[in-house]
């Protein structure tokens, strides 16, 4: 005390000295969790063996070896990488072919457990401005890490999308981190690809799978999933797919989800393309009926089951080809699909070019009807 007063910090330090007194819990029930089964005791809940992924990441390819068809493109890439060789690349073709997973696979052969800080894959769909030159892919490749040796891969996936203006911008950097950066651009259509750019890579065509190799892929994964996969679901998923195998995979695993059982109609009706007897119907009143009646029957039918043309086109076009008609009435009949399946891509009615459809089918009977009576 001082002048009678108290001091803060004594009374602090008197307060602080005062052993401090906790409540012990009253004794209870004590608190019963269920069990948690093996999917919920994992990461809380979440199942770590991938059951959680789309079967297009779940089952793609980790290696080389472990890729379907392509066997020339894929053997040529393994001696580059063997060699020491790997020069950039360029992967085009259709989509589901195996582009970005077989240079995944090169990714993993040639960095092995570094191959998560020694990769930069892009998106060039959602990333396409120059500014992505200019800042991500340029700091990438201009950056080296200690005590990691191996070559920096930059995965360009869609780079038809990019502008010209960053193509230009690619070319520089492309020459100037050479020396342990390699580019690999992925896209779909090679003329949207700036010749310069494709002067500087090695290019590779991935075309469509194989039939044969499409269903032993898909029967195999069915099988491993349990899936209830029967022979003509298994042919509806490969004819529509059409060598690609992540559509294969998709309709495979929603159909399973939706339907529990992967036949035929459970194929179609998910994908919402017309089934075979549709086709048939649709195709059998194009060569026999009258206009009228044609295109109030089809335009029906096409509204009730919720069709595209542009799908009903896609498939009518391959009975088209092996109807025995004069070359003449067959060769106006193709030339009027395709400008029809044009019109529909730039945005045309289906109902316009419908009344199209029927009208070149009717003037191509008027054909081959005068070719037999001359």
């Amino acid at each position: 005390r001082k002048g009678g007063k108290t001091r803060p910090f004594e009374t602090l330090g008197a307060a602080m000295s005062t052993p401090m007194q906790v409540e012990a819990p009253k004794p209870g029930k004590a608190e019963i969790r269920p069990k948690l089964g093996k999917k919920e005791a994992s990461a809380g809940g979440f199942d770590r063996k991938g059951d959680n992924l789309p079967w297009v990441e779940k089952y793609r390819p980790k290696r080389l070896e472990d890729l379907i068809a392509q066997d020339d493109k894929i053997s040529t890439i393994t001696r580059l990488i063997d060699a020491g060789k790997m020069p950039h690349l360029l992967l085009y073709g259709p989509p589901g072919t195996g582009k970005t997973s077989t240079i995944l696979a090169c990714a993993r052969k040639l960095n092995g457990n570094n191959f998560g800080s020694m990769v930069l894959e892009l998106n060039a769909s959602d990333d396409r401005g120059i500014s992505v030159v200019r800042d991500q892919i340029k700091s990438f490749a201009s950056s080296r890490q200690l005590f990691k040796k191996g070559i920096k891969l930059i995965i360009l996936d869609e780079c038809d999308s990019m502008t010209r203006d960053t193509q230009f911008a690619l070319r520089r950097v492309i020459e100037k981190y050479t020396a342990h950066t390699r580019f690999c651009l992925i896209c779909n259509y090679i003329n949207k690809i700036t010749p310069a750019l494709q002067s500087r890579c090695t290019r590779f065509r991935f075309g469509p799978l194989g039939r044969e190799q499409v269903l032993e892929r898909v029967q195999d994964i069915a099988d491993k999933e349990s899936v209830n996969l029967t022979k003509d679901g298994l042919k509806a998923i490969v004819d529509l797919a059409e060598g690609d195998m992540r559509k294969c995979l998709n309709v495979l695993q929603a159909c399973h989800l939706a339907y529990k059982k992967v036949d035929e109609d459970t194929v179609y009706l998910s994908t919402g393309n017309p089934p075979p007897k549709d086709v048939k119907a649709i195709l059998d009143a194009l060569l026999n009926e009258k206009f009228a009646d044609v295109y109030k029957n089809t335009a029906k039918l096409m509204r009730e089951n919720g069709y595209a043309l542009s799908d009903v086109l896609r498939l009518i076009h391959d009975k088209v080809i092996q109807i025995k008609l004069p070359a003449k009435a067959l060769m106006f009949l193709l030339d009027k699909m395709s400008n029809i399946e044009f019109n529909l891509s730039a945005g045309a009615k289906d109902n316009t070019q419908l009344s199209a459809l029927v009208g070149a089918f009717c003037i191509a009977k008027n054909m081959a009807v005068e070719a037999k009576s001359s």
